[in-house]
């Protein structure tokens, strides 16, 4: 695990080490949780939901987005209650809250039910991902974020890699306690919610000077360490403030950026299963549902080995500028491809290249906004860029639905999704220009030109 560099001390190098072990795979484990709840409906709708409820393809759509309503509703809200209660309590009780409320969905009825469901969901949700960041960010100096938010992040692909096949086993025990098979998987899916939720509660410390696998040295250089950087961040954005975050140009142009990546994100996680389900009519071919899941999880390995290895090219070069961008074109111009290609292979093939530009750009991402937020600011701004962005998570998978409906093929809405993707990456360069101009009053910009 290449997490240390030279320029750290060796207890330093020892804490980063041990916070990669002890705590990072913990939290990526939460993530792994909530990711799967939150696209389970993706794998339920081609495998009898969509035809026991009577779903369209606009109708699964809005149930898919809504979720985002109500996250969006309670995100800077419930991270600025993590700011005054504690990660470790906050965490917790979210955890805890969606797995009750994603244990339901095992018996929703009709349309209206999975709906308000799906609501609920996000309700419960809020606050989860950007605390999360904004956790791990807290117990680490800047110059090490970018590795141990990769170490985070691949929980989100590992989900499908090992979820998809996972939710697709459960989908195949039929009659299991006397539920059809997407049923049993929304049952089996919650239950780790609730468990991991109260483990969280009793394993997760707020801060280093709490963690006792921490010695009394590595505890202080890793105080001292975040003390300093949180200083220096004050110094230049004077007081902290809720009103600093919401009034910053930079946050909402990192919002509307990270709308792009998020939108083409849930594009795919909710339409690529009934994308491969329509393989059988496109192309004649035929698969069971556990091959239907293990062809969903292929574009999602490759994307967890490009994120790690360009993470590591980002952490040891310093952050460029083409470490967002280029991953935005190349997810721009691939995914509108995919379904224009002529054999399934293909289509994953293709599915495959913009799963590996929007992972490898995801985690980098995150490390901008603690780079010029400390405190309640990065509470309010990780937060407001997580809602913003998440409005995508409502649009895409909803004015996916309706364009097929409307067109009757998913052509035109990766078209859509592609469009995004090229907007962030031309918000991204727009921003680069922006803080290069105003670098010679802020002593850590930013990105770092490509040119440097």
């Amino acid at each position: 695990m290449d997490l240390p560099d030279a320029l750290t001390p060796p207890v330093g190098q020892s804490a980063i080490r041990k916070i990669a072990i002890r705590l990072v795979p913990f939290v990526a484990l939460m993530f792994f949780i909530n990711y799967l709840d939150r696209t389970a409906i993706g794998f339920a709708a081609p495998n009898g939901m969509n035809q026991d409820l009577g779903l369209s393809a606009a109708q699964f759509g809005f149930a898919s987005g809504v979720f985002f309503i109500g996250y969006i509703l309670l995100e800077v809200p419930s991270n600025l209650a993590l700011h005054k209660f504690g990660a470790r309590r906050w965490l917790a009780r979210i955890m805890v809250s969606w797995g009750i409320v994603a244990l339901l969905f095992t018996w929703v009825q009709n349309v209206e039910q999975l709906v308000a469901l799906r609501f609920l969901l996000g309700v419960a949700e809020a606050g989860f991902f950007p605390g999360a960041i904004l956790f791990l960010s807290l117990w680490v100096p800047s110059r090490h974020r970018g590795r141990i938010l990769m170490l985070f992040y691949l929980a989100q692909p590992l989900t499908t890699v090992i979820g998809a096949p996972f939710a697709a086993w459960l989908i195949q025990q039929h009659s299991v306690f006397g539920l059809e098979g997407w049923r049993f998987m929304y049952l089996g899916v919650a239950i780790p919610a609730i468990v991991i939720g109260v483990i969280a509660w009793f394993y997760l410390k707020d801060r280093p000077a709490d963690a006792k696998w921490l010695t009394a040295e590595e505890q202080s250089w890793l105080t001292t360490a975040l003390e300093k950087e949180t200083a220096q961040t004050e110094t230049r954005e004077k007081h902290p403030s809720v009103w600093l975050a919401f009034s910053s140009g930079r946050v909402w142009m990192l919002s509307f950026i990270y709308f792009g990546f998020i939108y083409g994100l849930y594009a795919l996680a909710f339409f690529l299963p009934t994308i491969i389900d329509g393989f059988q009519k496109q192309f004649g071919t035929t698969f069971d549902v556990f091959q239907k899941g293990l062809i969903t999880a292929i574009p999602y390995l490759p994307a967890a080995v490009v994120m790690y290895f360009w993470s590591r090219s980002a952490s040891r070069r310093g952050l460029k500028t083409w470490h967002i961008v280029i991953p935005a074109v190349a997810g721009a111009v691939s995914i509108p491809l995919a379904l224009f290609t002529g054999s399934p292979a293909a289509t994953i093939t293709v599915i495959t290249i913009t799963a590996c530009a929007i992972f490898a750009a995801l985690p980098n991402f995150w490390t901008l906004p603690t780079r010029f937020l400390t405190g309640i600011a990065a509470a309010a701004g990780v937060a407001l860029i997580n809602t913003v962005g998440n409005l995508a998570g409502f649009s895409a998978p909803y004015i996916t639905g309706a364009v097929h409906d409307w067109t009757g093929g998913y052509q035109v809405p990766m078209v859509i999704v592609g469009g995004f993707m090229l907007l962030s990456a031309v918000l991204m360069v727009l921003l680069a220009r922006q803080d290069r101009r105003l670098r010679s009053d802020a002593p850590m910009p930013l990105v770092e030109e490509h040119q440097r």
